[in-house]
């Protein structure tokens, strides 16, 4: 059995790593998060410590492990500016991470993470959930087995309906996020690299705060993509549940499925994790990369690289 912490407590996917850590056997010793409404906790770890302060956090981690009771992993799903330092804390005391995504904002601090490795023996992992989805994997395959110099054109549109509150959370302001496209694309981003290979172009067509779009180029694929959190872009057809979304991902003339089969891959993810096979730092760079370079450069005009969502816009 295991030795778990977790940060990021209170938010929407720790649910999810609590799942995952008790369905796998092991043991949620300390969590923590600045909201103390947490109760979800005594569902599966009801004896476990818990702190609202970061120091107090770390100063109970710090001593337990004095004691011999030092942790194996801490997982990580605070928001998208605290994954970073938080990480840090984590290796230099040789624990362990699991980090939701994004795992940085920048590919910088992918660098430096490497060098944390190295010095302290302990290692990074992230989820990437859509690696592991059976739809995905197919597709992975179909491309692998396809004829080498064939390229796929793809149009890849989720929506994904956010509340007035969005904005005047941390989630809005890109310093603290990354931004729309890195907030709710960047698995997707990283789903694409996992099928399709190196990226080789990256456009942007349109940015605001709740609206992205744009077009890349990989080694075996032509990518429209539109990604937004505004619900005047969602059509008729839309999935209510919590919130109305809207996914599909087009390859050809082939609408790719992958709507179920999500309940259980962040188990899967801690599966891998715990037999040594989890995805790390250098996995993630090209996802990272690309949203980096999105959040960065300047829109262009590119009617011909337009997803057709585009006419929405302009």
């Amino acid at each position: 059995m295991k030795k778990f912490a977790l940060i990021g407590t209170g938010g929407y996917i720790a649910p999810r790593h609590l799942n995952a850590i008790k369905d796998t056997g092991n043991d949620l010793v300390v969590a923590m998060d600045i909201n103390d409404s947490v109760g979800i906790m005594d569902m599966h770890f009801p004896e476990s410590e818990f702190f609202t302060e970061f120091e107090d956090f770390a100063a109970y981690v710090e001593d337990e492990a004095l004691k011999g009771n030092k942790l194996d992993y801490i997982s990580i799903c605070s928001p998208n500016y605290l994954h970073a330092p938080q990480m840090k804390f984590a290796l230099k005391n040789g624990i362990d991470v699991i980090c939701e995504k994004p795992l940085v904002l920048s590919s910088k601090e992918i660098d430096t993470l490497k060098l944390y490795e190295e010095k302290y023996g302990a290692k990074v992992n992230s989820i990437l959930q859509l690696r592991l989805h059976p739809s995905i994997i197919a597709l992975r395959e179909k491309v692998l087995n396809s004829p080498a110099d064939e390229v796929f054109d793809v149009e890849l549109t989720y929506m994904t309906s956010r509340g007035k509150w969005y904005l005047k959370s941390w989630k809005g302001v890109d310093e603290k996020s990354g931004g729309v496209a890195t907030n709710v694309g960047v698995h997707f981003f990283d789903m694409l690299h996992f099928i399709f290979g190196d990226i080789k172009f990256n456009e942007v067509h349109y940015k605001d705060e709740q609206t992205v779009a744009g077009y890349l180029e990989y080694d075996r694929a032509r990518v429209k993509w539109f990604l937004s959190i505004d619900a005047n872009n969602l059509p008729e057809n839309a999935i209510q549940g919590e919130k109305k979304t809207y996914r599909s991902i087009m390859i050809g003339d082939e609408e790719l499925e992958f709507s179920g089969g999500f309940t259980d891959l962040h188990t899967q993810s801690y599966q891998n994790v715990l037999a040594g096979n989890g995805y790390g730092l250098e996995e993630n760079r090209t996802a990272i990369e690309t949203v980096e370079r999105i959040r960065e450069q300047a829109v262009v005009s590119n009617p011909e690289h337009y997803h057709p969502l585009m006419s929405k816009l302009l």
